[in-house]
Parts: C-alpha cells; structure tokens; sequence
C-alpha cells in the first residue's frame, strides 16, 4: 500500500475554505491517490481522462472543482454528470451537496428514471446549477427543453465503461453533441476500452491530461465482516455495546481525524474502558508509551487515525472497528487486515451512518466480497453479558480469596433481615453493572427517500420506488432485534421471538438474568 504519511490535505490545496470544511466535517483529512492529483487539473479547467477503479474518491475529485467553478449568480444549469444508474445519480448528487454545504448559493438535481419527471421539472424551473443523471432521462429533459445546454461549462462522464457496457454510447455523443464548443470535459473509467478512447478523442481537447491510478491486488483477509445502521447521535452508545457484547480483549478502533480519535478516547475512559488514541500529533515518546501498553495487553483499546496506525504490527488483534467508514477502500482492507491474523479468524465492525451504505456496496463489489448486516445488540442481551461477567468475576473471587470474615458480618447481618442472601447478591450485583440500559432506536437509510436534496422520511409502512445499492425494507429495523448467532461463542442468545408461539418476548429484568445466569452455572458444574 502507498505510505499514507506522504498523502495531500486539502488544506494543501487551492481548495475554496467552504469546501473544506464541509469535507473535514465529513470526517476527511488527506487526498485520495485520484483527488490529489485531479482536482488541480481540473481547477485548471482542463479536460481531464482519469482512470480509476470504484471506491477511490472519483466523486470529490471531480466534485470539488465543480463546485468550486460555479457562477453563483448564475441560476442556469453549468455542469452535468452522466452516471450508468439512477443509484449512482443519487449517491454522487448526495456526496456533492455534502461538500457543497456551506455554499448554499450552489443548486444540485439527480434526474433518472422511475422518478416521476414532473417533480424534476419543476426542480429544474427553479435553478438548478448541477445536474447528475442517467443519459436517457438527461437526454429526455433535453428534448423536453426543460434542461437547457447553453450555458454548461463543465461535462462528466463517471463510470463511463459501465455506460458503454450498458448500451449508452449513442445517448452521450448526443448529449455532448449537444453541449457548447467551449467546455471542460471529465470522464472517468474504470477501464479504458477501444470505445472509450474514440470517445475522448472525438469530443475532448487535444491537450487533456490522462490520469491512472494503478490498481492494487485488493484481497480481504479471514475475517468476519459485519456492519450496523446507525445514527450518527447513538454512534458512541453502539460501540461501547458491541465491545461490551463481544468483550474483544485487544481491538483496534479506526477514526478518520485526529480529533475524532480524541474525542472518542475521551468518552471511552470517561466509561471505564482501558482506552488510549494515537495520531500523528503525539510526539514519538508518547507514541511509544501507547504501544508498549497496548502491546504488554495493560491497554484494551486502541484507537487511530489511518496514518498512525500504518507502523502498528500486532498479531492478536481479535476485532477492528470502524468507527467511521474510510472514503477509500483500499482503508477499509488495511483496517481490517489488523486482525485475522496467524490463521486465526478475526471480527470486523462496521458503523454506517445515512448514505455511507453506498461505500459499503462499494467494498463488496470491488472486493468480491459480503459484508453483512447485523442488528445492535439489545438491552436485554447487553444485560446478559454484563450479569455473566459479574458473576463469573464473584465464583473467581469464591476460589481464590479468604472469605471467612465477609461471610461471618453477612451471616450475622441477615439472621433477622427481611432480604434474602439472593436479593442481597443481586443488589451487588445491580451495584456492579450500573444503570439500566434502554434500547436504541434504529431507522435505516433507504436511498428512494432521496428527493431533491433533502432525505424525506415517510411513514412507516410506505413504499417509495428507487430502491438504491444496499437498500432494504424496514422489516428488519426497530427495537430489540434479534444479534446474530454466535455458534462459536454461543452469544447472541436473545431472540426477537419465541420459537414456539411467534410472539415478542417481553425484555428481562435483572431478576430474570440472574436466576437464568445461576441455572446455567449450576449446569456447567
């Protein structure tokens, strides 16, 4: 993998301020290997031939400069984006609004099709500066006269192989046929077929720069990938969960900003949790200290930006976190490839907030591999696994402590108590492990809610047409799902049903968990 120390900020770039601080927001620090050497170009205003595979950052590399180029007092359309689908459309328009944030002068449009087109059309009539879209329904607008040419000064192809595999070449030569003489023209191909150069060659400058981003043998190690649909609010809450329910005794946490990994180390050891953060603002002697503990195993957690961790090799690493989802994919196998190692399986944990299910789908189609989706665990189950790690903290402390005198102030306190020695041990044990845990609430992202800038949240039980990559009904949303089936460790023993009648189960008490922990004690003796 290339040294990601020598990766480009945006800070080091000609980057409008705006720009970059809705990126930064964005969790994004350094250029991808594509952004940092095409959105220069492409600030030049020079047509541009880049050649990169799916999940590199194609969309901010041509992103930004759009933005950045757009007259905001013009309200006409400037710029267009040709897309091989209408997930795609939304995905790209939603990113691009992103970094368009602070620039709230600057109007972006998905049109495709299986959206009714009157809506787009009176999206258009208010002005619309940025249009991503499907050639057919691009090509539809421009017969209508409701997307008018004139004034385009910037024209994208994305993914444009995928376009010609799809029967689209006669589609975009008529759009760009259609487009002013005095223009910059970007496309972007994961492969450069025979088409494809007699395209560039027929509708761009003499002098366009060609760029290629030489792809890496991408392998997926022996671990099992899961990721869960959150809010961004209870991202903090679900991690602690997932380390509290599969109790990982070295794991390693990814954040995408050196202040993210502050942050959170913060909350961690507020919590209790054997936690410390490493990024390149730590001095070499305090990064050293960090690793000696997390090495030595005095330290459980440790949580890094990309670029700090690229030096760290430590064998048993049970479980990776991703707590935020990196942009390149190349990121998230580096991540992940911290554990599994030595033949043993290792766990990685995804969190995906709203529209980064995209780069999830991404990451499973370029590395030919399924990362699956799991329900956070529940209160129940949460419960259950910290009543199991108290008692079992109390029989270790049964076989190797003197417990004459407790036992002889117990025995003498209770003789006239109205308590019994079990509500008594169950008051410890409530005392131990801390407030009652709530359920957390789950909506998951569903890209058809997508209209015209802003997600629209429908009723529950509507049905909206669009359904993107990574789109699922709601069936499996909600509180108190079911966690998967552990078969190896046996976790996951909290069902949503009851096998025998189908009805909910009701959520235990801590009387409930207790009494359940000692029968299975009793039968494990």
């Amino acid at each position: 993998m290339e040294d990601m120390e020598n990766k480009v900020s945006y800070r080091d770039s000609a980057i409008d301020e705006r720009i970059i601080k809705a990126v930064e927001e964005m969790g994004f620090e350094t250029m991808t290997p594509i952004q940092e050497q095409a959105i220069p170009i492409m600030l030049q205003g020079k047509d541009l031939i880049g050649q990169a595979q799916t999940g590199t950052g194609k969309t901010a590399a041509f992103g930004i400069p759009i933005i950045q180029a757009i007259d905001p007092e013009e309200k006409g359309l400037q710029a267009i984006i040709l897309c091989p689908t209408r997930e795609l459309a939304i995905q790209a328009a939603e990113e691009i609004r992103r970094f368009a944030k602070y620039m709230h002068e600057v109007k972006v449009l998905p049109v495709y099709g299986g959206q009714d087109i009157s809506r787009q059309i009176r999206a258009l009539s208010k002005g619309v500066q940025i249009v991503v879209g499907t050639p057919g329904r691009v090509m539809d607008h421009m017969r209508r006269h409701t997307l008018k040419t004139g004034k385009v000064r910037i024209i994208v192809l994305d993914e444009a192989d995928e376009m010609l595999n799809m029967g689209f070449r006669e589609d975009i030569e008529t759009i760009l046929k259609d487009m002013p003489e005095e223009r910059q023209t970007a496309l972007f191909s994961a492969t450069m077929p025979r088409p494809i150069l007699e395209i560039t060659k027929e509708y761009q400058k003499e002098d366009a720069e060609y760029l290629r981003i030489t792809p890496k043998e991408i392998t997926i190690p022996l671990v099992k990938q899961a990721y869960y649909q959150v809010q961004r609010k209870d991202k903090e809450e679900v991690l602690t969960r997932l380390i509290d329910y599969y109790h990982p005794k070295r794991s390693l946490i990814f954040c995408n900003t050196k202040r993210m990994v502050d942050e959170l180390t913060e909350h961690l050891k507020d919590r209790g949790y054997q936690a410390e953060g490493l990024h390149g603002d730590l001095s070499q002697n305090q990064r050293d200290t960090v690793m000696n503990l997390f090495r030595s195993g005095r330290m459980e957690i440790l949580i890094a930006t990309d670029v700090a961790a690229r030096g760290i090799d430590v064998d048993d690493i049970e479980a990776v976190f991703n707590y935020d989802v990196p942009e390149d994919i190349e990121y998230y196998v580096h991540r992940i490839g911290r554990t599994g190692r030595a033949g043993k399986t290792g766990r990685s944990f995804t969190l995906v907030v709203g529209r980064e299910i995209f780069k999830i789908r991404d990451i499973e189609r370029v590395c030919h591999t399924k990362i699956r989706e799991r329900n956070i665990p529940s209160a129940a189950d949460i419960t259950s696994v910290k009543a199991e790690k108290v008692l079992g903290e109390a029989l270790d402390t049964i076989q190797s402590k003197n417990l004459d005198t407790a036992m002889d102030f117990l025995r003498e306190k209770l003789i006239d108590s109205e308590y019994t020695a079990l509500e008594i041990a169950a008051a410890f044990m409530k005392m131990k492990m801390g407030d009652d845990i709530k359920d957390i609430k789950v909506e998951k992202f569903n890209p058809a809610d997508l209209v015209f800038g802003k997600s629209s949240r429908r009723r529950r039980g509507s049905r909206g047409r669009g359904h993107g990559r990574g789109a699922e009904k709601e069936k499996n949303s909600g509180v108190g799902k079911a966690v998967e089936k552990d078969r190896s460790s046996g976790k996951g023993k909290a069902s949503e049903k009851d096998r025998s009648g189908g009805k909910a189960r009701p959520a235990k008490g801590l009387g409930d968990v207790f009494a359940e922990t000692g029968k299975r004690r009793r039968r494990r003796r």
